[in-house]
């Protein structure tokens, strides 16, 4: 194979990236030339828009290819291309929120709609890297795009606030991933996924020490991305006080992208040791989801209770973790591509509802909503429902899945957890739904204006969510075989 072979070989396997940092780039420029001719910018959203389906279609079309590009540190796989679905999916789901919203909120810049595409590319890297480098190099290009985003409402000094404590602890965690993927090469020789499970596996399974502080490192710079405890701090001040959009976004794509880093690096690279590091994630999977659900319980703003919620939920999918198989780890991809639909729908109609200078974010907000604004009470009382777990939706079939996979490993008495913290939720997701419907409005409801995109948005994530509830064979069936290259 000549080299214009290998590069056009390598080039084709990241076509998909390199479309999306294209349209980056195109709404960067189109935003800058246009400027001074078109005061609305919303063009822009309909330009990114293209940009994530021509980035679908390209993904499609490689379902089913298994290829390993630029000195096999780039993986191209089922399982790969599921999670790039799973970002796409949020991020176009995320761009049509934010239509109405960022104009509203006098933040429609080209450089909000860049930063979600080029955030896309890191989650991508993320899911792909086949060697621990590519990772890390992923998670810094999304992280850095999220850093500025939580920031966007630059006028705001809680948004400020919440973009410098996500950099300054984001940063801080970065260091201790970088530092164990440092020891791991240290003891292994390699960065390669499949390498260091090959030198594991010639030590007879065995763990040096200092590899074991190694993957310690890791666990504490990835439960910083999919805010597991006790490295959950940031999250609620964050989610707070970054636009609603923004929040929505991160509390599905990085989320997602962690995880999608956590199954790859421990189900190929360190699969071979999992009695070594499950006790760990047992014990986060327990404090996460625990900790995540009673704290929520007393919230009474929904953003900081949606945050707490999503700490809950990161814990149910290190039940999966913990587990270690095929039921575990398919069924985790089915919960988070529930968890896309449930939350950012959640999220839209919190943004439907609000008003400039005047955003609905405490719970008391939506006393009698059920009667002012009956289609979106319903909208929002499915979300919470599938959050909660209630059949039929979304949410009940994804813990099913997890905690199932749990009993089939031994793990009943964190199956048994896992279903208490379940039924601890119902408290606070129902009491939403019992403000809406029983309570008397404590507020003036405003006319609203909603625009047609962001409609687009919830009713796609109400049926998503009553899909994957009543039929999910499909998905999960997808899932199944998207997993059976980890190993």
């Amino acid at each position: 194979m000549t080299n214009v072979s290998i590069m056009t070989f390598n080039i084709l396997s990241i076509l998909p990236i390199l479309i999306l940092a294209g349209f980056g780039m195109i709404v960067l420029v189109t935003d800058v030339v246009s400027s001074r001719k078109f005061g609305d910018k919303n063009y822009l959203a309909y330009i990114s828009l293209l940009g994530i389906i021509i980035a679908a279609i390209l993904s499609r079309n490689s379902v089913g290819t298994t290829l390993f590009s630029f000195s096999e540190s780039f993986a191209i796989d089922n399982y790969s291309l599921f999670f790039n679905f799973i970002f796409l999916l949020s991020t176009g789901l995320t761009i049509l929120i934010s239509h109405s919203y960022i104009k509203r909120e006098e933040i429609n810049h080209g450089e909000y709609y860049a930063l979600l595409l080029f955030s896309t590319i890191g989650m991508m890297l993320m899911a792909s890297g086949a060697d621990l480098l590519n990772i890390y190099i992923g998670l810094e290009v999304m992280s850095i795009s999220i850093y500025i985003l939580t920031g966007f409402k630059r006028s705001k000094l809680i948004s400020n606030e919440a973009s410098l404590k996500y950099f300054l602890l984001g940063a801080f965690a970065t260091g201790f991933l970088l530092y164990g993927i440092s020891i791991v090469y240290g003891t292994t020789g390699a960065i390669n996924l499949k390498q260091i499970a090959c030198f594991i596996t010639g030590k007879g399974g065995t763990l040096d020490p200092l590899l074991l502080m190694g993957i310690g490192l890791i666990i504490v710079g990835l439960g910083f991305k999919v805010a597991s405890v006790p490295f959950h701090a940031w999250v609620p001040d964050v989610y707070e006080g970054a636009p609603t959009a923004i929040t929505a976004f991160m509390s599905v794509g990085p989320k997602a992208a962690g995880f999608a880093a956590f199954l790859r690096i421990f189900m190929t690279a360190f699969g071979s040791t999992h009695y070594e590091w499950q006790k760990i994630i047992f014990i986060l999977a327990v404090l996460t989801m625990t900790i995540g659900n009673v704290v929520a319980i007393a919230q009474t703003n929904i953003k900081r209770m949606l945050a707490y919620s999503s700490i809950a939920h990161a814990g149910y999918l290190l039940i999966a973790l913990v587990a270690a198989n095929n039921m575990g780890v398919s069924g985790t991809l089915f919960y988070i591509m529930a968890y896309v639909f449930m939350n950012i729908g959640a999220f839209a109609v919190v943004i439907v509802l609000s008003q400039k200078g005047d955003e609905f974010i405490q719970i008391n907000d939506y006393a009698g909503l059920g009667y002012k604004h009956p289609l979106l009470a319903i909208a929002m009382t499915l979300f919470m429902l599938s959050m909660a777990g209630i059949p039929p939706m979304a949410g009940f079939v994804g813990k099913f899945y997890i905690f199932s996979a749990a009993m089939k490993s031994g793990y009943v008495g964190l199956a048994v957890i896992g279903v208490i913290n379940s039924v601890i939720s119902v408290y606070y997701y129902l009491r939403i739904t019992v403000i809406m419907y029983m309570k008397e409005p404590t507020r003036d409801f405003q006319p609203l204006t909603i625009s047609p995109l962001i409609v687009a948005a919830i009713v796609i994530s109400v049926v998503g969510t009553l899909q994957l509830g009543i039929f999910p064979s499909k998905v999960m069936e997808i899932a199944q075989h998207s997993i059976l290259t980890l190993k």
